[in-house]
Formats: C-alpha cells, sequence, structure tokens
C-alpha cells in the first residue's frame, strides 16, 4: 500500500486533502513563502496524529506540522518540492478542561488563542497570553514558537504560562506530559525542550496552561514623549509606581503612526503627532480605586519629570480597546503599504535609545529617504524595527537588492548590544542562515546534536531552525 494510502485509511477523507484549494496551508501569512504539499493531514486525535507520524517515520516522508499558519518566518509551509505532508492540528481544538482551584487550563493544539482566553474567561479566571493574531493563531504554534505578545511585561511568554504538554514523537511514540503541577523536579525538563523548538523536534498535541485571577480593573493611556530616552524613562518611573500590575507597554514611533493615518484612516488618534507614543496598561487584582490611584499619581509624576508631554486615559472599555487597535493594526497598515524588510529583535531597555538614534541615522546615510516603522513590546525590549523602501522605490526591487545589507546593518548592531535577532517570532526558514552566522557555536552544535537525538531522520520541519 502506497503512503497516501495507508494515510487515508487511518484518518478518512475527511481527515487527508490531496487535491483542491490547498493554498492556505501552502501558503504563509506574509504571501512571502509558496509551496506544494504533497497533502494535507487533518488528524482529529492524539492517536490519529501518532499513526501519522508512524507512517512518515516508515514511508520516510517530512513533514511540516501546523496552526493556525499565521507566523511570519516562513516556519509553517512546505517548500516547493511536493513531497512534504502538512500536518494541521485545525481539528484538534477541544479545551479538555478547565481546573478552577489550581487555575490550570487543558486545551488541545488546534485550539484558537481567543477561545482558550474565552473558557478560561467562562470560569472566572484569566490566560493572558494576547497577540493580534488571537482570533485565528492556534495554542500549538504559540507553544511551537514561545510566543510572547502584549502582555509579557507582567506573565512571561508561551514558556513561561505553560505547566505541561503532550507529544507525538518523530517516531509516532506519545509522551503523555500534560501537568497541573508547577513543582515537579523529576530529571530533564521536556516541556521546555519542545516549546520554542518550531516543530522540529516533536508535534504539540495539547498543553495545560496556567492561569490567573480577572483583574478588578484594567486602566489604559496613551502617553506622547518626545525621545526614545523619555519613553524609556517612563518605563522606569511606571515599574516603580505600579509594580507587577503594569501588564502592558508598547511604543509606536511618528512613522508607524503617520502609516496608520495614511493606510487605515478610520481609525481615531487621540493625541497629537509626537516622537513616540506609549500605549501603557494596569491590571489591578485589588480595587478599581487604587487601580485608578495608581495610574493617575504615575502620570502626573511624568508630568511633573516632563517625559510626558500630552496624554489621554481611557474611559470605558471600548476607548481601551481602540487605544490597543491603533497598536494591533500597524502590521495589517504595513501589509496594505506593500512589502518590508521585517525585524523582530530585543536588547536590553537601557541599550534601546542609543540603537534607535544609531541605526536610524545609519539607514539614512546608506539610502535617504527610507522609512523606519519602529512599533513594538518596549516594556521587554522587543521591537519591530521595520524598514520600507523610500518613496517612489518599487518595494520588490528594494527588498531584492538592499534587505542583506540592511540585515546586516541592523543584527550586527543589536548584536554588539547583546540582543537577540528573534524576540518572539522565531527563526523558520526566513532566518536559519543568519542563525548559523550569529549564534554561539557551543549552542548550536548543542541544539544540532538534540535535533539528532529526537528525529534522526530529519523528517520533522526539515530546513527550518537548525
Amino acid at each position: 500500500m502506497n503512503f497516501l494510502d495507508a494515510l487515508r485509511g487511518q484518518l478518512g477523507e475527511a481527515g487527508l486533502l490531496t487535491s483542491g484549494d490547498l493554498a492556505r496551508y501552502e501558503n504563509d501569512w506574509r504571501k512571502r513563502y509558496v509551496g506544494r504539499a504533497l497533502a494535507v493531514a487533518r488528524p482529529a486525535s492524539t492517536e490519529e496524529v501518532a499513526a501519522v507520524m508512524k507512517l512518515c517515520h516508515q514511508h520516510r516522508v517530512a513533514v511540516v506540522p501546523q496552526g493556525g499558519n499565521t507566523g511570519l518566518v516562513g516556519g509553517s509551509t512546505p517548500d516547493d518540492s511536493g513531497t512534504q505532508l502538512v500536518l494541521s492540528l485545525s481539528r484538534m481544538k477541544r479545551v479538555r478542561g478547565v481546573d478552577v482551584a489550581n487555575a490550570s487550563l487543558t486545551a488541545e493544539a488546534g485550539c484558537v488563542l481567543s477561545d482558550v482566553q474565552s473558557a478560561a474567561g467562562e470560569a472566572g479566571l484569566l490566560f493572558p497570553l494576547s497577540l493580534a493574531a488571537e482570533g485565528s493563531c492556534t495554542l500549538g504554534g504559540n507553544l511551537a514558537t514561545n510566543a510572547g505578545g502584549t502582555q509579557v511585561l507582567r506573565y512571561g511568554n508561551a514558556r513561561e504560562l505553560c505547566l505541561g504538554l503532550e507529544v507525538v514523537t518523530a517516531t509516532g511514540d506519545i509522551w503523555h506530559g500534560l501537568s497541573g503541577l508547577r513543582k515537579d523536579n523529576t530529571g530533564y525538563d521536556l516541556r521546555d525542550l519542545f516549546i520554542g523548538s518550531e516543530g522540529t523536534l516533536g508535534v504539540i498535541t495539547a498543553a495545560t496552561m496556567k492561569l490567573y485571577p480577572q483583574p478588578r480593573e484594567r486602566l489604559t493611556a496613551l502617553a506622547a514623549c518626545a525621545s526614545m530616552d523619555e519613553a524609556v524613562a517612563l518605563l522606569g518611573l511606571a515599574r516603580e509606581r505600579a509594580g507587577d500590575a503594569l501588564t502592558g507597554f508598547e511604543v509606536m514611533s511618528r512613522a508607524a503612526l503617520d502609516l496608520l493615518a495614511r493606510e487605515l484612516p478610520q481609525l481615531a488618534q487621540p493625541l497629537g503627532r509626537a516622537a513616540w507614543t506609549v500605549l501603557l496598561e494596569l491590571a489591578d487584582a485589588e480595587s478599581a480605586e487604587h487601580a485608578r490611584s495608581v495610574f493617575e499619581g504615575l502620570l502626573e509624576a511624568a508630568f511633573e519629570r516632563d517625559i510626558v508631554q500630552d496624554a489621554a486615559i481611557a474611559q470605558n472599555i471600548a476607548q481601551a480597546r481602540s487605544f490597543w487597535h491603533l497598536r494591533e493594526s500597524i502590521p495589517l497598515a504595513q501589509a496594505q503599504a506593500g512589502l518590508n524588510i521585517k525585524h523582530d529583535i530585543s536588547l536590553p531597555a537601557s541599550s534601546i535609545p542609543g540603537f534607535v538614534s544609531d541605526m536610524d541615522a545609519a539607514l539614512e546615510a546608506y539610502m535617504p529617504g527610507i522609512a523606519v516603522i519602529n512599533f513594538g513590546h518596549l516594556g521587554d525590549g522587543n521591537l519591530h524595527y521595520n524598514v520600507q523602501a523610500p518613496a517612489g522605490v518599487v518595494a520588490a526591487e528594494f527588498l531584492a537588492t538592499h534587505e542583506a545589507a540592511i540585515n546586516a546593518m541592523v543584527y550586527d548592531a543589536v548584536q554588539q548590544r547583546g540582543g537577540s535577532i528573534s524576540a518572539e517570532h522565531g527563526i523558520g526558514r526566513l532566518k536559519r542562515e543568519e542563525l548559523q552566522r550569529r549564534k554561539d557555536p557551543t549552542a548550536l552544535a548543542l541544539m544540532r546534536s538534540i535535533k539528532r537525538a529526537l528525529d534522526p531522520l530529519d523528517l520533522l520541519n526539515p530546513g527550518r531552525l537548525v
């Protein structure tokens, strides 16, 4: 029996797609990578995932695990060989249970992030992982890429939110590692090995995640700063005054908000044009009165120290959502404006003002009129430092001619300051060669050893990460 017939026998007709429009599985979100799949397997259970992996191992077929396919580095789409099987977890979308007393939730890998949030909310608890793609990205993909998002400052990345995993190995064995335990010191932490591995070591099929109390009050504001130094100073003041209640601290450059005004003019911008606009949010579990007192005191101190020139506090939930919508719409505005060179970098907060000043000047000298769309999660040191062609220059030609040189400039400057070339998007195909050049050689050797040990035939997401 050939491979596809055997696969169909395990999954049924509904579980295997071999013809028709497979574009949603074969193209990445940025439309940068266009592949051709051998087929798309859509298992409905962990046991079916294991059966698929056993067959792939037996027939030496490469597998590309896929969640919501919202990644930005080409890590979840097949190549153009027509030999790779896309393994979509989209049918595995059950929330298996919520343990209120243990403040934990167990859900399958194909569960959309917003559905995980809703399940926690229905139980009176909070699942804090939040990102712009939460209506389509999935829990398995979030864990495979160690997703960050807008509340890392308070709750950490996906890794910090995970208690246990269920994983299918390259040979089709199932690791039953689901656990609600917060302490388990019984050997190597296999959970952390699979989180952030981008589908190269195993297929995450389910996870147990931490939940938190719902805040009694959530307050959101926009603040205008004249420089990145002032934005970083505001971050320090916010940490001092609010402590763990500070859940969000985002930054948007003037160029980013000007782009929004051009591409999405229907979005209201409450503040006037400033060099930098900060979006900050406090979520207080104590009381609404305490939250508002802390928030107002923070902004008063910021005005007194002259690190904020203007501010607007959201007066209701709808207004708070509109503030967040501004920040989360910048990638959409960039997509509408055309191709751009994306950078998902992280730096110590103390190094960010110098990096931005030096890099902006270097890029302008390299190509006058170049557009830097800089925004991101300043609270945890993660900038999306994106570069667009000058007006009148064709975007595709700009990328083809200048992407390598601009990447080298940006990544050199990041590396010199002790930063990372990938804060939350991962490596995928886009940054694989860059990682080989810049990662510590000993770390690379250890990573390759782990890959060989867990996937000796190199069947899981080959050509990605390592």
